[in-house]
């Protein structure tokens, strides 16, 4: 039997048998070099950019060290956001399941947004892991209801969005609550200068992990761009996937009920379509995958439960129908594609609400051609941030009319008419200009 990489860790067997569900069996940089010194104990800061690995690299150690048979808090993990946070907990409750069942751990979500009444109802018993919301984190510590001073670890991701937020002095007012010296383990793609004297105040000498971003993404993929302009999005999604014409391509989506949408879509243009999330039964799902590897369809829409849990042979491509939320999970999931030394394209349909998201997918180190589908062709097009970039300069050659064409201190008869010709003269040389550049 092929042994597992991440055994040498020596994580509780039970722990091994998530990892191998999660459909891990080499640890990524970051995992390599977090784990050992986090199950020792020790404080760490961790300097990568998202699709790292990261996000594993706290949770097995951490959960590997919980002490279930103990009801009381033990370790904290904090996200700056809501979505952020409810990622991690989805992980977790992934690791949770394969905890002994006469000893089951208790992870809890605590996040803003949800009624804090009922919540504090349900800590009445105090769960072993918190994941969730500084300022959430701590309304429920100001309100006795969270018990954190036996907690012994403490986990801030993404602390420079911590610190932009606001939220550093949320995370120290419970902080300094819990068990003295406790192991913290902060995570961050910058360390501002600003956050120095927090991580100082309850780290001393910490390790510091530093992994290049662009070691994150496959070397042999294509990324595409492929805007939805106002498109029907099943319309341009079938579009793309018979331009293609795959081997075998898988479209992501976010939820089940999206990705049984698409399917349905797919299936009624008479495409043959499997479907891969967590309403399938085990039986139907064992079922499903007999049917991908005797290649019974050439399309499979899935959930990201695909892009971790389950290995595919023969991906040529990858489309995403919807970005997802934690940008993790678009490095796992065009991960799918270009193995063995193959090469393979990972499209994405994006819309102007996924700006924020690829940009920080370009600074992870991802190059992105710029496509689109027209009368079933392909033709390449101005990058997405073209006509902002121009906009902008136009405005600047506007600010630069203004103060290169004087006022007169005398107004004469047709001064106005007069100075706004000469702007737009200078404009127009200007334009020339950069044209010939």
């Amino acid at each position: 039997m092929k042994q597992n990489n991440f055994e040498r860790f020596k994580l509780h067997s039970y722990l091994i048998e998530a990892v191998e569900a999660l459909g891990f069996d080499k640890p990524t940089e970051i995992q390599e070099r977090v784990i050992p010194s986090a199950l020792k104990g020790s404080s760490l800061i961790g300097q990568s950019q998202t699709g790292t690995g990261k996000t594993h690299s706290y949770l097995l150690p951490v959960m590997n060290n919980l002490d279930a048979s103990k009801e009381e808090v033990q370790a904290i993990i904090t996200a700056p956001t809501r979505e952020l946070a409810n990622q991690i907990y989805q992980e977790a409750l992934k690791i949770a399941e394969h905890f002994p069942s006469e000893q089951p751990v208790q992870v809890r979500l605590l996040v803003g947004g949800t009624d804090k009444q009922r919540t504090i109802e349900k800590l009445k018993v105090q769960p072993q892991l918190v994941i969730g919301t500084p300022g959430r984190i701590k309304d429920l510590v100001d309100e006795q209801a969270l018990q954190v001073y036996s907690a012994t670890a403490l986990v801030v991701d993404e602390a420079d969005l911590m610190l932009d937020m606001g939220f550093i002095e949320d995370i120290d007012k419970f902080a300094s609550r819990m068990a003295q010296n406790i192991q913290m383990l902060v995570f961050s793609a910058t360390i501002p200068e600003k956050l120095k004297p927090f991580l100082k105040k309850y780290m001393e000498n910490p390790k510091h992990v530093h992994v290049d971003p662009k070691k994150a993404v496959a070397e042999k993929i294509e990324h595409v761009l492929v805007p939805l302009r106002h498109r029907n999005k099943h319309q341009l999604l079938h579009d793309i996937i018979v331009k293609y014409n795959p081997y075998l391509a898988i479209v992501f989506t976010n939820t089940k009920k999206m990705a049984d949408e698409v399917a349905d879509a797919l299936l009624e243009k008479g495409l043959r379509v499997g479907r891969i999330h967590g309403d399938l039964s085990p039986r139907e799902r064992k079922k499903m995958m007999k049917q991908i590897g005797s290649l019974e369809y050439q399309y499979i829409v899935a959930t990201d439960l695909a892009s971790r849990g389950i290995d595919i042979e023969g991906v040529s491509h990858v489309i995403n129908y919807e970005l997802p939320a934690d940008l993790d999970f678009y490095v796992h999931r065009t991960g799918r594609t270009a193995r063995a030394g193959y090469s393979g394209i990972a499209a994405t349909i994006y819309e102007t609400s996924d700006e924020d998201a690829l940009n920080r997918l370009e600074k992870m180190g991802i190059e992105f051609k710029n496509i689109d589908i027209q009368n079933g062709e392909w033709v390449e097009i101005d990058e997405r941030n073209k006509r902002k970039n121009r906009k902008k300069h136009e405005t600047d050659i506007d600010a630069r009319a203004k103060t290169v064409v004087k006022k007169h201190v005398k107004v004469k008869p047709g001064y106005k008419k007069k100075i706004q010709r000469e702007v737009e003269n200078f404009k127009k040389r200007q334009r020339r200009i950069q044209k010939k550049k």
